[in-house]
């Protein structure tokens, strides 16, 4: 799979909304330009936001603070920074994002969310469980990570053993019902998640968006934005069809 898509039927642009922080980071603009660099508009949406989801072609949940472990059944045992109000947020954006079968990308922590949403679990403090990766933080891709064989994101990645950065110090642990794990790291630990079913949905527990100047993880963008398109074709097929106005 190349970075370039193939001549596609003219259709309304495309509008991937990205859910974030109050406040936008480095990391959210560069999310933005992957996605308009392959031709998608971007809309930011911020904790407490009120955006039919209707409306968009993709969902991407970025990263950011902890996933309140209420949400899968537990409480803090680590200090660390919560938003209950960006949960609430990303809870009814995914459930929605489902629902209509909008793809979705899930980044660090919004891989962890779309575990915890689907009934999994996270590992709350991983640091001190490493044995054969670094603990510190990454930015470069430095960490091994390996993919399993006949995954969307083994296909487009185009390898089984890739470098990515780290910057997490939570994992998955429990996976949620409907996933699948198609990444580790060297310590076992999750790094990509997708589901089972045909919705187009990935969680990865690295930042792809720092990553940019390597075609495999731009690949990742270009990939779910070629995915949002075709499901954008598809809704527009169906609202025709379902249209009565609509002559045959």
């Amino acid at each position: 799979m190349s970075d370039t898509s193939p001549q596609l039927p003219e259709h309304p642009g495309l509008t991937i909304g990205i859910s974030g922080p109050a406040r936008r980071s480095t990391a959210h603009r560069l999310i933005s330009l992957a996605l308009r660099i392959h031709g998608a508009r971007t809309h930011y949406i911020r904790p407490g936001a009120r955006v039919d989801v209707a409306l968009l072609d993709g969902l991407v949940l970025s990263g950011g603070t902890h996933v309140h472990p209420e949400l899968y059944g537990q409480q803090p045992t680590v200090t660390a920074r919560y938003d209950r109000r960006r949960d609430q947020t990303d809870q009814r954006l995914l459930s929605r994002a489902e629902q209509l079968k909008i793809p979705v990308l899930g980044i660090c922590r919004g891989a962890q969310f779309i575990n915890v949403f689907h009934g999994g679990s996270l590992c709350q403090n991983v640091t001190p469980l490493r044995v054969h990766t670094r603990h510190r933080p990454l930015l470069l891709p430095m960490q091994t990570v390996r993919l399993v064989r006949n995954t969307r994101l083994g296909r487009l990645m185009h390898s089984t053993i890739i470098g990515a950065n780290r910057i997490h110090s939570q994992a998955i642990k429990r996976l949620g019902r409907n996933l699948r794990v198609v990444a580790l790291d060297n310590d076992q630990f999750v790094q990509a998640i997708e589901n089972t079913g045909d919705h187009w949905l990935m969680g990865v527990q690295w930042h792809p968006e720092y990553l940019l100047y390597h075609g495999g993880h731009r690949r990742i963008f270009s990939h779910f934005v070629h995915a949002a398109r075709a499901r954008k074709l598809v809704r527009l097929e169906e609202a025709e069809a379902n249209d009565p106005t609509t002559t045959p």
